[in-house]
């Protein structure tokens, strides 16, 4: 199956795409909670070790009708200090869940692939989370391939926080095909797709206890 190319790239879903765990054993996105739309709690001046974790599960608009893709994170690093701008330790998990609906006398289609999390970045109200993928699932076996590979995937949030900020936003990097080479860890595409339902909450480096 071709790789998720959305954000300038031609987006072929041959078996879909998308949601996010935040363990490796949660809920599937059909019973995920839904987050209100972001919170961004930042720290004016700190010192030391610092902190940063985004979670939440939403849906993502998309151009097709009838396609529902959803990303669910729950992810966490810690900074040096002030001004690293790359993590020095990352962990968590997320989940993206494509499904497609049913066409041409066929089922619907579906699959989701759990990750790893290796980098969470953020500033402000934007982050970026970056993960190998570990697990996959629905009723087309689309990532078993990606899974082989151990692939790595990107996905770039934008947190709205309040009026005036606009609606919060996701940009998936895709999958990388064979001969390609692997995404850079904490490198992702614009979050340039809506979030037209659920929502996360950001919390960009805080003071670590």
């Amino acid at each position: 199956m071709s790789g998720l190319k959305l954000s300038n790239r031609a987006v072929t879903f041959l078996a879909a795409t998308a949601v996010v765990a935040a363990t490796a054993g949660v809920a599937s996105a059909s019973t995920a909670p839904a987050f209100e739309p972001g919170r961004a709690a930042r720290a004016s001046a700190p010192s030391g070790a610092l902190t940063s974790s985004l979670k939440g599960w939403g849906r993502m608009d998309y151009p097709d009708a009838g396609h529902d893709i959803q990303v669910t994170v729950d992810a966490h690093a810690t900074f040096k200090g002030v001004g690293w701008a790359e993590p020095d330790k990352s962990w968590g998990t997320f989940r993206i869940y494509h499904r497609m609906p049913a066409a041409e006398g066929e089922p619907e289609k579906v699959n989701w692939g759990d990750f790893k999390v290796d980098c969470l970045t953020s500033g402000g109200p934007t982050a970026t989370v970056t993960g190998r993928i570990v697990r996959t699932g629905g009723n087309v076996g689309g990532w078993d391939d990606y899974l082989k590979r151990h692939v790595r995937m990107g996905i770039s949030f934008y947190v709205g926080d309040g009026k005036g900020s606009g609606p919060s936003r996701i940009g998936l990097s895709g999958g990388t095909e064979k001969g390609e080479p692997l995404l850079t860890k904490c490198m992702a595409p614009a979050a340039d797709s809506k979030v037209i339902k659920g929502g996360y909450d950001l919390t960009d480096k805080i003071p670590a206890r």
